[in-house]
Parts: C-alpha cells; structure tokens; sequence
C-alpha cells in the first residue's frame, strides 16, 4: 500500500519537476493574475497529471499501443496551442494597464479547464505516462485497489505541490515586480520562451 503511494509520489515529481511549456506558462500566469487564477491554473495541470496517473495503472500495455500512432498529431496540435497563448500573452502585456482593468478577466474555473485541457494535450506527459505502463513502473499493481486509488493519489499530491510552487514563485515574482513595465516584461519574456517550445515541438 505504502508502495503503491510511495511509486505515484516519485512518478508524480518525474513529470512535474522538468520545466517545460507548462511550467513556463504558470509561472508568467502567476506573475499577472490573481491568487485564485494561478492556484486554478496549477490544479488543472495536477488534475490531469492524476487522470494520466489512473488510466496508466489501469491501462496496461494496450493503453501505450493505443497512444503511440496519436503522439505526432498530439505534438502539432500542442504547438498550436502553445503559439495561441504565446501570442496572447504577448498582446496582452503590450495592452495599456486601464484597458486590462476593462477587459474581461480570467476567472478560476476558465484558467482550471484552460490549463487541464492544455496538459492533455502535452506531448511529454502523454510520452512519460505511457513510458510507466510500458516500463511497469506502477508497481505491478495493475488491476488492484493500490493501483487504482493509491498510485494515481501519488501522482496527484506531488504533481499539486510542485505546480502550486510554480504559481506561487510567479505570484511572488509579480508582487516584486509590482509596476506595469515589470510585470509586462515578465509576460513577454514568457511568451517568448513559449514560441520557442512551440517550435522546438514542431522539428523533427
């Protein structure tokens, strides 16, 4: 039983810790946003770290031959989205402080189903996750009340408190950087580093 929590915590920090797109993005969202939006944000991202959690204890090796042939489609449509938020981000920070007052705001649950939609969709969790089934690396556990509930529960905890990290750093960052051009600079420098994943999604 322990077992089973102990191998989801480890699973959950492997796909976690490595900053990537997502990462990025809930960094430069929590260097804009409010408290409530960021916290949002990195529980969508845990969410679905958790769902990829289940359906690969429970999954087995058909799962993994089942993703394999939608990786490539996975990748293109991943970049797209990437690109989108990108350039959203980027306009947004170039907008004057009044006319983002004005506009209309993200709320929690736009930035929850935004961030868990966007996770979906990321090729290098979908890669990891197929890599435990084929590797076993569940425990064995397929089929069983640990690796239905106390594995994925693993995944869930550890992937939460490192993506809660990362909206905090970038709260904290745009509380440090109180002043627009601070912050808008923050934004920018995000959107870039997310046109650069996107295109690093793209090469062959």
């Amino acid at each position: 039983m322990i077992g089973a929590l102990l191998a989801g915590l480890v699973a959950g920090y492997g796909v976690a810790l490595p900053l990537g797109a997502i990462g990025t993005y809930l960094i430069g969202l929590g260097s804009r946003e409010r408290s409530a939006v960021a916290i949002a944000a990195a529980l969508g991202v845990a969410s679905t770290d958790g769902l990829f959690a289940v359906l690969a204890s429970l999954g087995g090796v058909g799962l993994a031959g089942l993703l394999r042939p939608v990786v490539t489609p996975l990748s293109y449509l991943a970049a797209g989205v990437l690109l989108v938020l990108a350039i959203r981000t980027i306009l947004r920070a170039m907008r004057p402080p009044a006319e983002l007052v004005a506009g209309q705001r993200l709320t929690p649950l736009r930035s929850y189903l935004g961030l868990l939609a966007l996770t979906a969709v990321n090729p290098t969790t979908l890669i990891y996750f197929a890599a435990i089934v084929l590797g076993g690396q569940s425990g064995g556990l397929t089929g069983t009340f640990d690796a239905a509930v106390l594995f994925p529960l693993g995944v869930l905890v550890a992937s939460a408190s490192w993506q809660l990290v990362l909206a905090g750093s970038g709260l904290l960052l745009g509380r440090t950087l109180s002043r627009p051009a601070g912050r808008r600079t923050v934004a920018v420098v995000s959107g870039l580093i997310m046109l650069a994943l996107a295109a690093n999604l793209l090469m062959p």
